[in-house]
């Protein structure tokens, strides 16, 4: 077996972790490549001696790869996807952060659900990503998909933007927000569900549209088939606005026009049995803890 594996390191909190999982994979005789970044911070932080081979981009990630580990929270996991892209390598989350609704293993049982990667007794997970392509290309995007979100807010004003909406070349509406969110159903727990979105499961083929502190109160969250070609056109007092996609952000020119659809690939998440997603609702947003349901 041939793992990969990326992280972010919290210091105290993520070492037994780190060190949980090196000895489960040495100890089974998996061969291990590793992030370099991360694997430099391991050295420094002396939390392995040993040497590891190490990928630095997706260029480095090919089909031998059976799985590629992602120790941190789910920010971690939105940043293993740009090593991942379309090559079709599972992506297993290990939660060393503080919610995580993609980071499946928990601490308290890693080695019990690495012996279930190692035995490959999981399920797959098909993940949609959001593409952005922009006009005019004045501004380098450089990663152009996300598997969360993307979305797009004002800048240095604490003015409202304009964005005007299409959707498959129609018009929808210009919100006069603070800025608007389009969603996948992996993102629909995250940004989108604190500006007051629905959740959607995993496997529903929409995406969510929802505006950001709207001045315009009917503004209101609208869900939409995933084929639907997205176009944004932001216009504000700032000369610039932002646009993020995931935890990425790039300042881009007033008025520039931006199109979202969905990529022609998915990122393929690893569902281990005993986690399911709506045990992680119910887990993560304390549904059932009121004692009169």
């Amino acid at each position: 077996m041939k793992v990969a594996i990326f992280g972010q390191y919290y210091q105290n909190d993520t070492r037994p972790i780190i060190k949980d999982i090196f000895v489960f994979f040495n100890r089974n005789q998996v061969e291990l490549v590793i992030e370099e970044k991360f694997l430099a911070i391991l050295h420094e932080e002396k939390i392995i001696e040993k040497e590891y081979k190490t990928f630095a981009s997706h260029a480095d990630l090919d089909k031998s790869f059976d799985i590629l580990i992602s120790i941190g929270g789910d920010g971690t996991i939105l940043r293993a996807t740009s090593f991942v892209r379309d090559s079709g390598i599972p992506v297993l989350g290990v939660n060393a952060g503080r919610l995580g609704f993609l980071a499946k293993v928990q601490k308290e049982k890693i080695e019990s659900f690495l012996q279930i990667v190692l035995e490959k007794k999981y399920t797959i997970s098909e993940r949609t990503l959001l593409n952005v392509s922009h006009s005019p290309n004045d501004t380098k995007i450089d990663i152009s998909f996300a598997m969360n979100e993307v979305s797009v807010s004002r800048k240095d004003t604490t003015s409202m933007i304009t964005i005007d909406t299409y959707l498959n070349g129609e018009y929808l509406n210009s919100y006069w927000a603070d800025g608007l969110i389009i969603s996948t159903p992996t993102g629909s727990t995250g940004y989108s569900l604190s500006c007051g979105g629905p959740i959607l499961t995993p496997d529903v083929k929409a995406l969510v549209v929802t505006p950001i502190a709207p001045h315009n109160l009917t503004a209101r969250p609208l869900v939409i088939p995933d084929d639907t070609e997205i176009v944004l056109k932001v216009s504000g007092r700032d000369e610039q606005y932002l646009v993020a996609l995931d935890s990425r952000i790039t300042p881009i020119s007033n008025n520039t026009e931006l199109t979202i659809r969905k990529t022609p690939f998915k990122i393929n998440m690893v569902e281990i049995p005993e986690e399911t997603f709506l045990k992680t609702l119910r887990n993560k947003l304390l549904w059932g803890e009121d004692k009169r349901n």
